[in-house]
């Protein structure tokens, strides 16, 4: 009896043993279940942002802030010319050129846009076939310093208008001012291809993007008269689109209603004020101090 007794006596101490045993460990894995997902999840690493087109970008486009963007990329896939975030910001590269086309979302790359200080800058800002060329501009006819680059501006002329009245020294001499190149883009305010914002420049010359017969144009017109610029809004009018096309087909130059191209606008003197004597060109202009004289069937 007694040895049986302590047989029962070492087992029941035995399966005790392995009870507390299994409970033990089944608590030290639930334990570390909920460690493990009390955890935080490991992040995958951060792709890095470069900069790139947010739209589309012409050869010759003068960039603006707006024209960019940063855009996550893969870092596997980052290129070492690629502008990444932290290294350069957008409006550092405003006034820059596209030297050849950026397609929307395309990484910016020093290779694809120039900086107004490298050499042949201005050559990369003109469109194929066009030219650049300069004209004197006045706090006045340069729109108080509001005309900026890419800005888009018509080419107006002030003359005399050389009046013949039968060798009278007396004769009115007439000012007339005329719309001569329509839709040109301006490329450079003085030798600034950039502007900043909010920032108005009183400038000495304009430089225009134009086509070779328009720079014989300009050339000629700044010999007759004073020039001054007319700032256009950034939305056409309802038929510029087509005159434009007209025009441009025609050269820009002062074209004639007979080849599809609208007449070139102008004013004279005496349609501003009556009391200026009437011009000598004109049907229904002609000057009081001129008599016509009919004998027969001659005048």
């Amino acid at each position: 009896m007694r040895f049986r007794t302590v047989m029962l006596l070492f087992l029941a101490i035995g399966l005790a043993g392995g009870t507390a045993m299994l409970a033990r460990a089944w608590l030290t894995a639930q334990r570390s279940q909920e460690v493990a997902e009390a955890a935080p999840l490991a992040l995958p690493t951060p792709a890095k942002s470069v900069l790139v087109a947010r739209s589309d970008i012409q050869r010759g486009q003068i960039l603006k802030p707006e024209d960019v963007m940063w855009q996550a990329w893969p870092e596997g896939g980052v290129d070492k010319n690629y502008v990444v975030l932290g290294s350069r910001t957008p409006e550092s590269f405003a006034g820059w050129v596209a030297r050849n086309p950026v397609s929307a979302g395309e990484p910016i790359t020093e290779s694809k846009i120039i900086s107004p200080s490298n050499r042949g800058f201005l050559a990369a800002v003109l469109r194929p076939g066009m030219r650049a060329i300069s004209v004197p501009v006045t706090i006045t006819s340069g729109i108080s310093g509001f005309i900026f680059p890419g800005d888009q501006v018509d080419l107006m002329i002030t003359y005399p208008i050389p009046v013949l009245n039968g060798g009278n020294s007396n004769a009115y001499e007439h000012k007339a001012a005329e719309t001569v190149l329509h839709d040109v883009r301006v490329i450079a305010i003085d030798q600034r291809l950039e502007s900043k914002a909010g920032e108005a420049v009183v400038a000495h010359t304009a430089t225009l993007e134009v086509t070779p017969k328009q720079t014989e144009v300009i050339a000629l017109a700044s010999e007759i008269g004073k020039l001054s610029l007319s700032l256009r809004s950034l939305v056409p009018a309802a038929g510029e689109i087509a005159a434009a096309a007209a025009l441009a087909s025609a050269g820009g130059q002062l074209a004639d209603s007979s080849n599809g191209v609208p007449n070139p606008t102008f004013t004279i003197d005496s349609e501003i004020s009556p009391l200026l004597p009437k011009s000598l060109h004109g049907n229904d202009n002609s000057d009081s101090r001129t008599t016509t004289i009919l004998r027969g069937g001659s005048k």
